[in-house]
């Protein structure tokens, strides 16, 4: 099967590889039908953090058709169509049955990788998948995009909705503007936002983030965005802020754009040095978050929303490859030619 392989910073290749089996009795073998590029999946490719040449990929959002099951497996069958979250928590531990699955304390390889590629293994299947009525062709593109982005990046600019606490009424912040902070905007939309700042410099993801529910756009960076947000609110700051980035720079100014006690939903993958917790203490700042409880989310509201189509957070999805493409579409994301690049691959 074919499998895409990171050889270099700059540089992914598909290879061809053996068929992953049925190893563990929790195990689910899946036919990805659509894949794609992550965000965090460019921090190597740009050669901002260390990983090993001819590696195994990062990739770790899909959608496809179990193929095989393990003999514990009780709730899904081969045939069906799934979501693959990210997570892959138990359900029944501590932090599962809290909501925080992205945390599953049974399962400490809780986090997929290799998902670009013809076939997965998914372990611990039994509770993490989400199953999708029907199958693949009764879907339109546009509505396989929206399900997509419930392996992730939906999933997660919701969970930093909900740590940060966005309630009817609120004005929020999002800082970043990639899939995940602009789902961060459908997120507080959802959540009764009154009134959603984006912080955005491209046109292209301004007009995705008005068209998702923000009210105000802010293109400036650093101390002027801070500013910016205070004018916007008459200097009383955001109730709620979504950090969605996870650079120094974006978690700097969310710590600063909040009123006293406001929270900030921190779902960016951390590459900032050690934070200075003092300016939080004296301004009461709540800070939260981390990886994202996908499949509760899913399972709880977010498959319903895109099913019903309430949301269409597949619109992220500007560009789309075939799997033999697969440089091409991290080449797209690097030089901003998409906000997030579709991987057909059946």
């Amino acid at each position: 099967m074919k499998t895409t392989m990171f050889m270099e910073p700059g540089k992914v290749a598909i290879e061809d590889i053996e068929k992953p089996t049925v190893q563990a009795p929790d195990d689910v073998i899946i036919h990805v039908v659509r894949t794609c590029v992550c965000g965090s999946d460019l921090w190597a490719y740009r050669g901002l953090e260390d990983k090993e040449k001819h590696s195994e990929n990062t990739g770790h959002e899909a959608i496809g058709i179990v193929e095989s099951v393990g003999s514990d497996i009780t709730t899904v069958q081969p045939g069906d169509f799934v979501i693959a979250p990210f997570t892959h928590g138990c359900g029944h531990c501590a932090a599962c049955r809290a909501g925080f699955d992205g945390d599953c304390q049974n399962h400490t390889d809780n986090f997929s990788n290799g998902v670009q590629a013809e076939y997965i293994r998914f372990q611990h299947g039994e509770w993490a998948l989400v199953k999708i009525p029907g199958k693949p062709a009764d879907y339109s593109e546009e509505m396989l995009k929206s399900l997509l982005t419930l392996a992730d990046v939906m999933a997660t600019g919701y969970h930093a909705a909900r740590v940060a606490n966005v309630s009817a009424g609120d004005t929020v912040v999002v800082v970043g503007d990639g899939a995940v902070g602009l789902c961060g905007v459908i997120a507080a939309q959802m959540r009764g936002a009154k009134r959603i700042i984006a912080m955005s410099r491209h046109e292209d993801r301004q007009k995705l983030a008005t068209e998702f529910g923000a009210t105000d756009i802010v293109a400036e960076r650093g101390d002027d965005a801070v500013a910016k947000v205070m004018a916007l609110t008459n200097n009383s700051g955001a109730d709620a802020v979504l950090e969605c980035v996870g650079t120094e720079q974006s978690n700097d100014t969310a710590m600063k754009v909040g009123r006293p006690g406001a929270i900030v939903g921190r779902v960016g993958l951390p590459h900032e040095p050690k934070m200075d917790m003092s300016s939080s203490f004296y301004s009461n700042t709540i800070i939260a978050g981390g990886p994202a409880s996908v499949t509760t989310y899913d399972k709880d509201s977010l498959l319903k929303a895109v099913l019903d189509g309430d949301i269409h957070p597949g619109k992220v999805f500007t560009k789309s490859f075939k799997l033999d493409a697969i440089d091409d579409a991290y080449q797209a994301m690097t030089k901003r030619e998409a906000i997030k690049s579709l991987i057909v691959v059946d």
